[in-house]
């Protein structure tokens, strides 16, 4: 690894189209790259970048930012994404750039080997950590794969759309659906919560009464926040019109907390929403869907397991994402990734492979390598 993308500034920022089937986001909005040209940076922008999320390359244009082809968007010093690089992108990596976006490499491990062999630098949005735990990154990303976990079971609980027939609301005397929502962080919350709001009948299990105690103040409608255990999985799971998984482990692979038995143990056209699938899911049936073709029928129980949930919603998913990550895009552009670290530390957490070494421990187990501590990678 050179010593320059490490230390100097970044004098070019590149945003490729995003090629990963139904991916929509973009990882810049016009104003963002305006904010970055006014700091004097060059910004290299795909054309059609945009598009899917309702901006034009005029937009892009107009506010300083050049309008490239995709080669030339991959050849910048700072590349921000949406989602991982897909295996014919694997060609633009290189040792002498920075790539920031979503990596979950847990979940994908190609990516990581090729972060490794060509020695790219990774940053990861999910792991970028706060010293209170949270993931300035992945909140906003969260809290909207949240929403639509919620809304999308609702949607497949429609007998038309393959699910039992029952309203989720239920009506005047007659049961709502029961929705089952595993893990209580910023997905689970905001899925428990807008399924409340519909009426459901909500229980929101999480292991931390310390989580699930701050929540309660918060809680509207049938609503029950509960302990979870091994126990009262196996009891409560065969209940649930509606499952959604919403566990996190950071860098990590999520864990399995239903298992294929208590899968064909649940109701006849019953959904599950794995929203943790991007991290390789918390139900042991689950396999990796898009937009297109979100379900799959397994042992009579619908699955989504969408691995960018967002996409549904690439305006408000850019507009969300890139009011985060701006800061650190122009904290690493302007100054280089040493002083931007130092100025914001919780940088050092997203830091998942640099020169061929992982970074991040969490990372390393799942891909199974040892890591190296994050602040000798930077030397």
């Amino acid at each position: 690894m050179t010593s320059s993308v490490l230390s100097a500034p970044l004098a070019s920022i590149g945003v490729p189209t995003e090629i990963k089937p139904d991916e929509l986001r973009v990882a810049l909005t016009p104003d963002g790259a305006r904010e970055l040209v006014t700091q004097g940076l060059e910004v290299l922008v795909q054309s059609g970048a945009g598009t899917g999320a309702g901006i034009g390359d005029k937009a892009f244009a107009h506010a300083g930012a050049k309008i490239v082809s995709r080669e030339e968007a991959w050849a910048a010093h700072l590349i921000v994404k949406v989602k991982e690089p897909q295996e014919e992108e694997f060609k633009f990596l290189r040792k002498d750039m920075i790539l920031f976006t979503y990596l979950h490499l847990a979940a994908y491990p190609k990516v990581g080997e090729a972060l490794i062999t060509t020695g790219t630098t990774g940053i990861a949005y999910e792991t970028v950590q706060m010293e209170d735990s949270s993931l300035p990154l992945l909140a906003p990303m969260s809290e909207i794969a949240g929403r639509l976990a919620a809304q999308v079971g609702a949607h497949l609980l429609e007998r038309p759309h393959g699910g039992s027939g029952v309203l989720i609301g239920g009506c005047t005397g007659i049961r709502p659906a029961r929705v089952i929502v595993l893990g209580a962080g910023t997905v689970g919350w905001n899925a428990a919560r807008l399924a409340a709001a519909m009426d459901a009948e909500v229980m929101l299990l999480d292991r931390s009464p310390e989580r699930l105690r701050n929540i309660e103040a918060h809680r509207r409608g049938r609503f029950m926040s509960v302990v979870s255990n091994q126990a009262l999985l196996e009891r409560l799971i065969p209940t649930a019109d509606l499952l959604i998984g919403a566990v996190l482990t950071p860098g990590g692979r999520a864990p399995t907390l239903v298992n294929e038995h208590m899968v064909k143990g649940m109701k006849p056209n019953s959904v599950i929403v794995d929203v943790a699938i991007d991290q390789g899911g918390c139900v042991a049936t689950s396999v990796e869907t898009t937009h297109t073709n979100p379900t799959v029928n397994i042992h009579g129980v619908q699955h989504y397991a969408v691995g960018n949930m967002p996409g549904a919603v690439p305006f408000t998913s850019t507009e969300a994402l890139v009011s985060v990550t701006l800061p650190y895009i122009l904290g690493m552009a302007g100054r280089g990734l040493e002083e931007a670290v130092a100025d914001r530390p919780e940088l050092l957490s997203g830091l998942n492979t640099v020169g061929g070494s992982v970074c991040h421990p969490g990372v390393a187990k799942a891909l199974g390598i040892s890591p190296r501590h994050p602040m000798a990678c930077l030397r």
